[in-house]
């Protein structure tokens, strides 16, 4: 049952009185976010599809607890579940959706501790999905159990369990459960802070195609020594045509592709080589600033590679081998029409005559997020009461497909997309983190964020 807006001297004490109420319920929330990431809830097709499912009734609980209504298991067929609950808005009240992933990567190899038994170390507490994106859960969790039903908006909440495998079904979700979902604010806690200690909005990302490119040479392998020095191996083909994906500095050859710049902001080089564990003698590539080869420029990388392993090789030109090549895209830039520049880019420089086939894979749009609305404000408020800080404008280099999808399933509502990671998360890597103080913040500033877009 909703309880209405206890009588405040001021919103500045109203804020006090939230402040301590989140400090004091936060050791129960950490307990919730360790619970969480005990369940090892990898969506990747070779998981167990039981523990996605135990991870999304988990947040069902949660939501029950802070007293949401019609708390359900979103299905769709082939699909991992998604999460739903709501507290209908007051008549004339504006609704906001809030949105987190409870799935998570696999724990992959490297990690210092066991990946899905929360560590606290120096007030950073690791495991997989800590960061990405179970703190996100956690944090819309904490916000309603701080307002403990003085919710002057409605607030649905939206947890999905496919966000790491590519929100393979958000679109069916979307058309299956839009009603549901509709809303005049959506957040989804799914980025992170310019660093520790900075708030910050995220109001770009780049966007995604890649393919495989297929390099054949000879209908079969031949003799190396009898052979060798006349007709070229399909992997020295294969290495031929990917070095022509950068000139000699590094920048992406490929024609016809959007490139901006961003702001510098205060990111060194000293920083982030030391965020990516670079070698001493590694050299940057491409040109401008550090954020903008981030954030607002191509990036075109070469993920994987089929060809015979070290130990299974032979004395034998290699008559085929393929490659996976992903190409970030910079905000502006129309997915298809950059796979095919990257296909011609590829097809027409065929080493030496060899058959090059490309088979086109995923794509997601790059998206630039609008300011300056009602929410924004509200959040931006919520950030400065939390942090003491005024909050900056970032983008993020990766790509979130859910965005665009949000975006033209609801089109007029306004989107915002922040969280709590900071530089030193590792989302997707070894000994993934969160601060736990961020954490406390996120907390709190959601809290108010809710209350000033009430009264805005």
């Amino acid at each position: 049952m909703r309880r209405p807006l206890p009588p405040v001297d001021s919103l500045g004490r109203m804020y006090e009185d939230i402040t301590s109420t989140v400090s004091d319920q936060f050791p129960a929330l950490q307990v919730d976010l360790e619970n969480l990431v005990r369940i090892p809830s990898v969506s990747a097709a070779d998981s167990d599809p039981g523990e996605v499912r135990r991870s999304a009734e988990a947040s069902a609980a949660l939501l029950e607890g802070v007293g949401m209504e019609s708390v359900r298991l979103l299905e769709h067929a082939d699909a991992h579940p998604g999460v739903f609950g709501e507290i209908p808005a007051p008549p004339g009240a504006p609704t906001v959706l809030l949105y987190a992933h409870h799935d998570v990567q696999p724990a992959g190899e490297g990690w210092s501790t066991s990946p899905f038994d929360p560590v606290e170390v120096d007030g950073r507490l690791f495991g997989r999905g800590t960061s990405d994106d179970k703190c996100g859960v956690v944090m819309h969790v904490g916000a309603l159990r701080a307002l403990d039903g003085s919710v002057p908006v409605g607030v649905k909440v939206f947890l999905e369990g496919e966000e790491e495998i590519g929100s393979l079904h958000l679109d069916s979700f979307l058309a299956e459960h839009g009603g549901d979902l509709a809303a005049d604010v959506i957040v989804i806690a799914d980025s992170g802070n310019w660093r520790a200690g900075l708030p910050s909005f995220t109001t770009s990302l780049r966007g995604l195609v890649d393919c495989e490119v297929e390099v054949r040479t000879k209908r079969h392998a031949v003799h190396s020594g009898m052979y060798g020095g006349v007709f070229p191996d399909a992997l020295s083909a294969l290495a031929r045509l990917l070095a022509t994906l950068h000139d000699e500095e590094g920048k992406v050859a490929i024609a016809r592709l959007v490139a901006e710049d961003a702001d510098p902001l205060d990111l060194t080089e000293e920083e982030l080589r030391t965020q990516v564990g670079a070698h001493d003698t590694l050299e940057l590539i491409g040109s401008g600033s550090l954020t903008s080869r981030l954030w607002r420029q191509p990036a075109v990388s070469v993920l994987a590679i089929d060809a015979p392993r070290i130990g299974e090789a032979v004395n034998a030109l290699v008559p085929v081998a393929s490659a996976k090549v992903s190409l970030r895209l910079a905000p502006g830039q129309d997915p298809d029409e950059a796979l095919d520049s990257l296909t011609d880019h590829l097809v027409s420089r065929a080493p030496w005559g060899a058959q090059v086939t490309v088979t086109p894979g995923a794509k997601g749009h790059a998206f630039s997020l609008e300011t300056g609305g009602p929410g924004y404000s509200s959040f931006a408020q919520g950030f400065r009461e939390a942090w003491h800080e005024e909050p900056v404008e970032i983008g993020v280099g990766g790509s979130i497909p859910f965005v665009a999808a949000f975006s033209s399933a609801f089109p007029e509502a306004e989107i915002l997309l922040t969280g709590v990671g900071d530089e030193l998360s590792r989302p997707h890597g070894p000994d993934e983190s969160v601060d736990l103080q961020e954490l406390r913040r996120g907390c709190l500033a959601q809290a108010i964020a809710l209350l000033e877009l009430g009264a805005r």
